[in-house]
């Protein structure tokens, strides 16, 4: 089932974050995205707020079960951290997935 919700919500064309809402790393990370002119859509956040299971197959799939989750396409980059350790190159992975305006 967890793996159903989270392969529906992702896409080769939008950045896709997996967020709890009551976390600090996933409001930073959506800042940081939306200081991007993405095109309508290709930003999608959701909260999985309550969801284990979801969290649960992102520690089988990604190895980690924290929250963000962060997606380029289908690629998962990991969490808060790791979109800041490659924002220097954000702006060439978001053009080349189509992501941006």
């Amino acid at each position: 089932m967890a793996d159903r919700y989270v392969m529906s919500r992702i896409r080769d064309d939008r950045v896709t974050l997996f967020v709890k809402d009551s976390c600090p790393y996933c409001r930073n990370a959506v800042e940081m995205l939306k200081g991007y002119n993405f095109m309508p859509g290709c930003l999608q956040v959701f909260d999985i707020t309550g969801l284990d299971d979801v969290q649960d197959y992102f520690q089988q799939t990604t190895g980690q079960r924290t929250v963000p989750r962060v997606f380029i396409g289908r690629h998962c980059i990991g969490g808060l951290s790791d979109l800041q350790r490659v924002s220097w190159k954000l702006p060439t992975m978001l053009r080349q997935i189509g992501a941006l305006k």
